[in-house]
Parts: structure tokens; C-alpha cells; sequence
């Protein structure tokens, strides 16, 4: 009778230690976990509000706070809570917001240059979105292409699209933002096809440039762009 009492005691025991203890093992770990989780979720929400509205967000920007799964699983949790609004794949905004309009968007050109950023890259507009920048087309491109020296890709936001042309050095050396954004723009227009008004708006322009910058970016533009741009440096105001 002695010997069963202590069968049953043992046998209470290591179902004790195989069956309840691990399960009390697994419940301080998930709560260990999601207090770690919580920690992460409020710094990057602080983070966040630090930067302000408007602020263009990539996962990237807090992995210094939680693991790469973490984090991307906060932001999307911040996404459905209705604090970001994700632009493209990996990209959030933490939106400006008007009575009027509700959450207003970026431009193309802003996201564009938030990507270089973090890419810690140079980008040229190219075509209708150079001639636009100019004030030589009111056309708001659907669409942006950009040059640059960073990885080439089609990022998409909504139904539009920036592209991101891999360009030589030599397209990417202009120093001047008018200058390069000149060049870029009479390509797009092309030789032979510029109008008297749009090389006297893009002449105009670049007489804001400083002289020096000015002649330093006319030497690595194609020879029929350089002519126009010399005028430049001699046009009367």
C-alpha cells in the first residue's frame, strides 16, 4: 500500500515537471517577450513623433532599437492603427494632416530623395520631371525617372512609379542643382527642338548659378548643350 502511495507520488511528480513546468517556462517567456516588444513598439513611436509629420520612414531607421522582424512588424502594426500610411513597399509616412484634404502625400521628388538618402546616393531628374522642376512644362508627370549612382529599381507608390536609372559618373558630376537639372532637360527636349522662350527660361535660371559652378558643369554637357549654356555667362540680365 506504502509502495503504491509513493509509485503515485512520483508519478505525480514528473507529470509536474514534464508537463506543467514547461508550459510555466513558455508563459514567462512570451510574457518576457512582449514586454521586450511593448519596450520596442514605444521607442519607435517616439522615434517617430520626434521626426515630426511629414517624415518619410524606412525600417532601417530603427533597426539601432529592435531586430529587423520586430521592427517591420510594428510598423504595420502602426500602419493599421492609422498612425503611418505606407507608400510603397518598405516605405511608411507619418502623414502631415489637413482639415481640408486629410493625409497629404509627398511628392515623387520627396520620396525619391528620401531613398537616396538612406541609399546614400546621387540622383539626377531626367525628362518631364527635369522640364517641370525648370517651370518649362506645367504637366505634372504621372511617372519620374532618375539617374543615379546608386542601385537601379522601380519603386511603386500607388499608381505611380519612380525609376531609378543607373548613369555613369560623368551624368551624375554637376555640381550646380540648376545646371544639372538644365542639361538633363535639354536632352529631354532634344537637339535642334529648343524653343527661343525655353532657352531663354533656362538661361534666365542658370544666371543664378554662381559663375564658377556654372562653368564647371557646361564642360560635361554634350557640345550642342554646352553653346546654349555659354550663353549664360555673357547674357545680359
Amino acid at each position: 500500500m506504502g509502495k503504491g502511495l509513493v509509485n503515485q507520488g512520483l508519478l505525480e511528480w514528473f507529470i509536474f515537471i514534464f508537463i506543467f513546468v514547461p508550459n510555466i517556462y513558455y508563459n514567462w517567456d512570451k510574457i518576457f517577450h512582449d514586454m521586450a516588444e511593448l519596450s520596442i513598439h514605444k521607442q519607435i513611436e517616439a522615434q517617430i513623433k520626434k521626426r515630426g509629420r511629414g517624415s518619410i520612414l524606412f525600417p532601417a531607421d530603427f533597426y539601432a532599437i529592435g531586430s529587423t522582424e520586430a521592427v517591420k512588424k510594428i510598423l504595420l502594426r502602426l500602419e493599421k492603427q492609422g498612425m503611418l500610411t505606407r507608400l510603397a513597399f518598405g516605405i511608411y509616412l507619418f502623414p502631415k494632416q489637413s482639415k481640408l484634404l486629410g493625409n497629404i502625400t509627398p511628392s515623387l521628388e520627396e520620396i525619391a530623395k528620401a531613398i537616396a538618402k538612406r541609399d546614400k546616393a546621387r540622383i539626377v531628374p531626367t525628362g518631364s520631371y527635369a522640364l517641370n522642376a525648370l517651370g518649362l512644362s506645367t504637366q505634372v508627370p504621372l511617372n519620374a525617372v532618375y539617374l543615379t549612382d546608386g542601385a537601379a529599381r522601380k519603386v511603386k507608390v500607388g499608381k505611380r512609379t519612380i525609376l531609378f536609372k543607373k548613369a555613369s559618373p560623368k551624368n551624375l558630376a554637376a555640381v550646380g542643382p540648376i545646371s544639372g537639372l538644365a542639361i538633363q532637360a535639354l536632352k529631354a527636349i532634344g537637339e535642334g527642338k529648343v524653343s527661343t522662350d525655353e532657352e531663354q527660361q533656362i538661361l534666365k535660371l542658370l544666371k543664378k548659378e554662381p559663375k564658377e559652378t556654372l562653368m564647371q558643369d557646361i564642360a560635361l554637357a554634350p557640345e550642342w548643350i554646352k553653346i546654349i549654356m555659354k550663353k549664360a555667362l555673357t547674357a545680359d540680365q
